[in-house]
């Protein structure tokens, strides 16, 4: 099964795809797009490009593991998305990926490089959190 991640943000979306056969995760771009229906459009974009099975989304969880207001914000899109694409959509904790992604990237990238790399490198943490915890 082929995967796109979506890791949301703010002002900007990460994307990255991988398989359950591989196990592998890439990033493949950063959207500097805001929620709502023009990141749908460039998502479905994404979709077309990369053909997914299924979507997942990273979901930012409080670190005790509870659901706060952003949790929940990341579901209503996640609702909308998965309208709007007609895939199956599983949501997964994205809780420290940024952190993780920022240390995969320290000392390969000026700022604005990292920057601008970032988001699609946590999306990719995302997805191999996922496919990890699938396959095992």
């Amino acid at each position: 099964m082929r995967y796109l991640a979506v890791d949301l943000g703010g002002k900007r979306t990460g994307l990255a795809v991988g398989d359950d056969l591989t196990r592998i995760a890439s990033p493949v771009d950063v959207l500097e797009i805001p929620p709502g229906p023009r990141l749908v459009e460039a998502i479905l974009r994404a979709i077309a490009e990369h053909g997914p099975d299924a979507l997942v989304i990273g979901l930012p969880l409080n670190m005790d593991g509870s659901e706060g207001e952003a949790a929940k914000q990341v579901r209503a899109f996640g609702d909308l998305l998965a309208n709007a694409a007609s895939l199956p959509i599983e949501f997964h904790d994205e809780r420290l990926t940024s952190r993780a992604a920022e240390l995969d990237l320290a000392g390969l990238y000026t700022r604005k490089g990292k920057k601008r790399r970032l988001d699609a490198v946590a999306a990719a943490r995302i997805l191999s959190g996922y496919l990890a915890r699938e396959s095992g």
